[in-house]
């Protein structure tokens, strides 16, 4: 992929995952459905989580949300377990929207320089295999999401 079309494809994405949202009420974001661990509040936050690990300490910078999110939303958690209250609604899909263009910002031109955790779960290699790795996540999340909204509306 080139350094530009990944990052489009990022914002296009969220911009997707946004369109499943719209909508939506806060009772049926925070819905479990039958079969299912999770609900949408739970998997947007897991997706920006996911994102802000992946994208910013794989490749040695300094992750930017708070470490309250990965006590909601990081892999293994689910709201039936939550202690206390998840960050904001308005808070995560603030995150969702401006996180594209904040990787843009950190990253590019420089897609083709190592990961500074070579030995990470993914086996990626260079800041460009982070981004898919993540883009990848995310669509497979942004199918969970689409699935729920159609079970709950």
């Amino acid at each position: 992929m080139s350094n530009s079309f990944i990052f489009t494809w990022t914002a296009r994405n969220r911009q997707n995952i946004q369109k499943y949202l719209d909508n939506l009420t806060a009772e049926q974001r925070t819905i479990v459905p039958e079969g299912f661990n999770n609900n949408i509040y739970w998997q947007v936050g897991h997706i920006v989580t996911v994102a802000d690990s992946i994208v910013y300490r794989l490749a040695g910078r300094e992750r930017k949300l708070p470490a309250v999110y990965d006590t909601f939303f990081a892999p293994g958690t689910k709201p039936a377990e939550w202690q206390g209250e998840p960050p904001a609604w308005e808070e995560i899909l603030r995150v969702l929207n401006e996180q594209p263009d904040q990787f843009r910002e950190a990253l590019e031109g420089q897609l083709e320089a190592p990961v500074a955790v070579p030995e990470n779960f993914a086996g990626a290699k260079v800041l460009n295999d982070l981004m898919e790795l993540n883009l990848s996540h995310e669509s497979a999340h942004s199918g969970m999401i689409n699935a729920m909204s159609r079970l709950i509306r």
